[in-house]
């Protein structure tokens, strides 16, 4: 007669047989997956390697003389960590902030900064034969856009723009808050 040790060792060493592995591990060509968000009317996403965390908007303190984009400072774990409205930075329009509001944090060169985002939709997958023509995602290339949307996906009627977060976090302007 088996001890129940002996039964659950048996059902370890089946079940670790049986591993398929884990999402990020499985190889799939053609799919990109990434962090999906939504700033203004547009759907956008980054890779998870630019998206060091995702956390709700913490209390800001406002920084006098900096960019009106720039909403302040917080103070997250003990780190302070400027808050940057991403739509008023791409479009000049201020974000409507409300309960539940999400910042995705981003590293880059000299400490990681935070961008506010008007809505979180979670991972998303695109595969390559969703992919757009840049001409046929305007709506997500117009503007300041076009210089961060690498390229764009149709999924369920929506258009969904890949959005580098390391370009953002490289240009000049951007790493120059003060006004």
């Amino acid at each position: 007669m088996k001890t129940p040790f002996d039964v659950l060792s048996d059902y370890e060493r089946r079940s670790l047989a049986h591993v398929a592995g884990l999402p990020e591990q499985l190889d799939a060509p053609g799919l990109w997956r990434g962090v999906g968000y939504r700033i203004g009317a547009r759907r956008l996403a980054s890779t998870f390697a630019e998206v060091v965390e995702i956390l709700s908007l913490p209390q800001v303190t406002q920084v006098p003389g900096a960019q009106p984009w720039m909403l302040g400072v917080a103070n997250v774990r003990g780190s302070l960590l400027p808050i940057v409205d991403l739509k008023q930075f791409l479009e000049g329009e201020r974000t409507v902030l409300h309960e539940g509001q999400r910042i995705l944090l981003v590293r880059q060169p000299g400490g990681d900064v935070a961008v506010l985002i008007d809505e979180l939709f979670g991972q998303r997958s695109f595969h390559e034969h969703n992919l757009l023509d840049l001409d046929q995602a305007q709506a997500l290339t117009s503007g300041r856009y076009a210089n961060f949307v690498e390229r764009a996906y149709r999924v369920d009627d929506h258009a969904w723009g890949v959005f580098s977060l390391e370009r953002l976090a490289r240009t000049p302007e951007f790493r120059q808050a003060a006004a």
